[in-house]
């Protein structure tokens, strides 16, 4: 599967706030640190490079499931926290939005000159790959954030992102060393996105002409897309939809996290003592680790990890996310010292629900789902950039106890 792609999403303005910028730099942090202690920093770079696999990290962090917020954000919290570590994990992560793009060139040559890498290759790459984004191919985007990841192998991975004020869009583009052949030959796996009309695209495989000078428009027709290519365009709705998730993935998740039974598999003795909401946190975590390709097609079902700021699909559950990273940051310390039960136990977690999925019925109830993780974002910490959760008023806690009673042992979904 070809990782390297594109996203297209709605522009959204603002800031995160500190309470949730704090915690999605030390879980995004701790995920980058286990992806590189089970798989190497390559993996890293090859997920980086993945628009879906990129997006559902944004929303297993409590970020905006659809919207460009997720790019900047999620950039951020990672070059906090991965930086510090870059001598142990041999990954870099440079430059930023807007002015800080612009030190990318600089902060490449700085750790070209300590580890003995090709700066000016690497300063090559960063500065053809945003040109090509930004002015060979011509889509009415204009380039406003340009990170470059780098291992100390010299693998890199290209996250940029330009914005269309016309159409109130954003388009993040995505790049990896490893699928690349050439910069003016297909660089891209494939530019993907909705259809703008008449393109300029110098660097299509046909262009070799119009790189020569004579200048050839070629428009985009998504018919013809490869079925294998990573692709995504987000859609304008704010809220979480039944269709925007996989039901029968999200439904076998409620089911690990709360069924007796099936707590009681050997894989999971060793996380005792973790609830049911936090199991079901940590078990979209472990996919985010350690899940295959194909198991990031629905994005907007990372966010019932840990909800959203602005409140979709419910508020973050502040003390649920602690302690996701809780656990995952002492699986991976004991892991270091050679004890890696624990990291296996939270590994197993994405294998136990991706069995069950084979037999798993999923009810009807996505939308009591949301109701009731709403009316109890109190009991976890929730909080939006609008306050924090307070308990459901009188008459909608009948209503939820109603629900509970007449569900029954049944679990939603």
């Amino acid at each position: 599967m070809n990782r390297s792609g594109h996203a297209d999403l709605p522009l959204h303005y603002g800031q995160v706030p500190p309470w949730l910028a704090q915690r999605m730099s030390r879980l995004g942090g701790a995920i980058i640190e286990a992806i590189v202690l089970d798989y190497g920093k390559s993996e890293v770079l090859k997920r980086m490079s993945d628009p879906l696999w990129f997006q559902s990290l944004g929303c297993v962090l409590g970020m905006d499931w659809h919207s460009s917020g997720i790019t900047t954000s999620v950039l951020g919290a990672l070059k906090k926290s991965v930086n510090p570590l870059s001598k142990e994990l041999g990954i870099y992560i440079t430059g930023g939005k807007g002015k800080y793009s612009r030190e990318t060139p600089n902060e490449l040559m700085r750790i070209a000159d300590s580890t003995g890498m090709d700066g000016v290759a690497l300063v090559r790459a960063s500065k053809l790959s945003a040109k090509i984004d930004n002015t060979a191919i011509q889509d009415g985007f204009q380039l406003y954030l340009h990170s470059f990841i780098v291992s100390d192998q010299g693998e890199w991975a290209v996250v940029q992102q330009g914005m269309n004020d016309a159409s109130g869009m954003a388009r993040r583009y995505h790049w990896h060393s490893g699928q690349l052949e050439s910069f003016i030959n297909e660089p891209h796996t494939f530019i993907y996105g909705q259809n703008q009309g008449m393109i300029l695209n110098l660097v299509n495989k046909d262009a070799g002409a119009t790189q020569n000078g004579i200048l050839q428009v070629a428009k985009e027709d998504p018919g013809r897309m490869m079925p294998e290519v990573r692709k995504i365009i987000m859609p304008r709705h704010h809220d979480v939809r039944k269709e925007d998730v996989n039901i029968k993935r999200l439904g076998t998740i409620i089911a690990l996290a709360n069924e007796r039974e099936i707590r009681n598999f050997e894989e999971l003795l060793l996380l005792e003592g973790v609830g049911p909401r936090a199991l079901q946190s940590l078990t979209l975590v472990s996919e985010v680790i350690h899940g295959t390709s194909s198991r990031f097609t629905d994005p907007a079902r990372f966010s019932f990890a840990h909800g959203g700021k602005d409140g979709h699909p419910f508020p973050v559950p502040t003390k649920v996310y602690d302690e996701t990273i809780e656990v995952l940051k002492r699986g991976i310390e004991k892991a270091k010292m050679g004890h890696t039960d624990k990291q296996e136990a939270i590994k197993s977690l994405h294998k136990i629900a991706a069995n069950m999925e084979k037999d798993f019925v999923p009810n009807n109830s996505f939308n009591e789902l949301i109701a009731k993780e709403r009316a109890d974002s109190y009991k976890y910490g929730g909080r939006t950039v609008f306050g924090k959760a307070q308990p459901p008023k009188k008459e909608q806690g009948r209503q939820l106890d109603l629900f509970n009673k007449n569900s029954g042992p049944e679990i939603p979904l």
